[in-house]
Parts: structure tokens; sequence; C-alpha cells
């Protein structure tokens, strides 16, 4: 018996229709996507950000913010890496960006070995992945693949990034805007365990904090001497400071914490502490007796997927870019 809906069109060509449009939209990501048609696509950029973090061991911790700021401007489609007058890479925000040129050098070996094959959204994808397992403390995940790269790349939508300086409701609700919750923003923001960040971006927080002519009293008293001799009053701007302080090349729950004993660095990652939301969730990854725990490498993995999915293009949207800083 042929089932119909109520304007008399068989149900099985409304599911047909369906079908056709998501193929023409795209499918999503998912695992083993390069299998066939570029099988050594992991290996290739494994060896790139491995290449650079023997040549400089600070930049490719870089990777994750920079596919964390991708992600969240236009969905993951590789437009921070496009190079123009108004781009996104020469907004404020990104203008300490760093590792460009690890995914330059992983995407020049691919179309060597699979032209026209890898999308430079996945580079990022993997190297960002590729960037935390090099300080250990965590076991390799599956990176699903099959983005494509974006056309578009405009400063002004960077707008609405997740900034140094924003209250935990901001946070809370430009994750959300993203599909991503109060634990995504807790676990990924752990991704500071391993980063840096410049004086510019915090010395507010240490010597006039909203105007205060004194420092942030969220600062532990006794960890303010520190802060303040690497970055002094009207000194380089650009000097780079570890956000974990005591494990900044392990990756693992100390960011934690230091969140905990007011010893986080950027004013976005203290404030985790301050929120009763995001408090009980830092205290879930500590391991408080009495709350549920958490464990961190694993949630970790978990949130990088997630956040790896946003509004990517797929199928025969976008293209794939012979050359990540320029469209085709």
């Amino acid at each position: 018996m042929e089932v119909f809906c109520n304007n008399k069109i068989p149900l099985f060509f409304l599911v047909l229709l369906a079908t056709l449009t998501s193929l023409a939209q795209g499918q999503g990501t998912r695992n083993g996507f390069y299998q066939t048609s570029c099988p050594r696509v992991e290996a290739i950029v494994q060896s790139a950000v491995a290449a650079a973090d023997r040549a400089n061991a600070g930049v490719p911790p870089g990777l994750v913010r920079m596919f964390f700021h991708d992600c969240f401007v236009n969905g993951c489609d590789a437009s921070i890496l496009l190079n123009g007058p108004s781009s996104e890479r020469t907004a404020p925000p990104n203008s300490l960006l760093r590792g460009f040129e690890i995914i330059d050098a992983a995407k020049t070996e691919l179309e060597r070995v699979c032209p026209g094959v890898v999308s430079c959204a996945d580079i990022l994808a993997l190297a960002a992945r590729d960037s935390v397992l090099l300080a250990g403390g965590i076991a390799r995940w599956a990176v699903p693949l099959g983005r494509r790269d974006g056309l578009v790349s405009r400063a002004a939508d960077t707008a609405n990034l997740p900034a140094f300086n924003d209250a935990v409701d901001v946070q809370i609700r430009k994750f959300a805007e993203k599909g991503l919750n109060a634990q995504d923003l807790v676990t990924l923001s752990g991704a500071h365990t391993i980063g840096t960040a410049a004086c510019a971006l915090f010395s507010y927080r240490l010597y006039n904090f909203n105007n205060t002519n004194g420092p942030d009293p969220s600062i532990n008293q006794a960890f303010l001497p520190t802060l303040r001799n690497l970055c002094p009053n009207g000194g380089d701007g650009s000097r780079r400071v570890a956000l974990d302080t005591g494990s900044q090349n392990r990756f693992d729950n100390s960011y934690y914490a230091n969140l905990r004993n007011g010893r986080g660095v950027l004013e976005s990652d203290q404030v985790l502490w301050s929120n009763p939301t995001t408090q009980r969730l830092v205290q879930r990854f500590l391991g408080v007796r009495g709350l549920l725990g958490l464990t961190f490498n694993v949630e970790f993995a978990r949130s990088m997927v997630r956040m790896g999915n946003i509004e990517v293009k797929t199928g025969t949207q976008g293209e794939i870019r012979r050359v990540c800083s320029a469209i085709n």
C-alpha cells in the first residue's frame, strides 16, 4: 500500500527529495573521509606540525586558537587563512595568531601527493588536534573530515568572537550561538593549559583594572609580582607569557587548579571561577568530592569534535583551495 501525505505527493518522493537536497548541501563530516582519495593526509599534517614544534615549540599550540577563531566566524571553513586587505586575518582579535606557515607547509606537501583533494579547513582541524598531542597527556582522537573551504573572509565578521575580557555570561551566550554549551566553554578554555598570551591582552589587570589604578582583585596577591615582572607597566606588549603557570608544556588539568587559586592569566579565564555554573564545572574537572567528576582529556576531545562541526561546508559548498591563503 502506497503512503501519501495530505497533498497527495507520495511520501517516498518526499524522502527522496530531502535526501537529494542533503547531498547537494553536504552530508557533514565523517571519519575516514580521505581513506581512498588521500590516505596519507593525517601523517603529512602530523609531520608538518612536528617539524614546526622542533623549530619553535611555542608555535604549534597557537593552532588550537586559530582553529577556534576560524570555527567561530562563519563556521570551520579556513576563512581565517585567507589573505586580503580586510580579511579575518587582519582583524584585531586575530593579529597575534601564529602558525599559518605550518598549514601552508602541510598544504604544499598534500598538493604534491593528492592535488586538489584535501581542504585547508581539514588541514587546520587536524593540525589543531596534532598540536595538542605533542604536549602529551591526552590520547589521540579521531577528527571527522570532509570540510570544504569558504569563499568569504571579512574582518567585520570577527566582532562576535569570544574575547579575552568577556564576562562569563557573554562567553556562555557566544558559545550557545554556535550550538555549544557551558561545559564546552569550560572544556575548550582548558586548551590554555599549553597556550601563551601576549602581555597586551592582560597587563591592564595588573596595573589599572577598570580604571581603579590598581590590580584586578581576583588575582592571587602572591601571583601578582610574577605577572608584573613578566609584563612591566608600559613594557613590551608582545612578550608572551604561559597561561598555565607551572605546567605550560603539559596537557593536563592544572589550568583549572590555577583558576581555583586565582592564577588565571586572562580575565576571561579567571572569571570562570566567579560564576556558579562554570565554577561547578571547573570543580568537576578537579575531582572535587561530592560532584560527578569530568575527565579533561576525554571531554576536551569531545568538545573539539563538536566545535569542529560548527557550520561546516561540505558536498558542493565552497571549494578545495590550491593555496590556503587565496581562493582559487
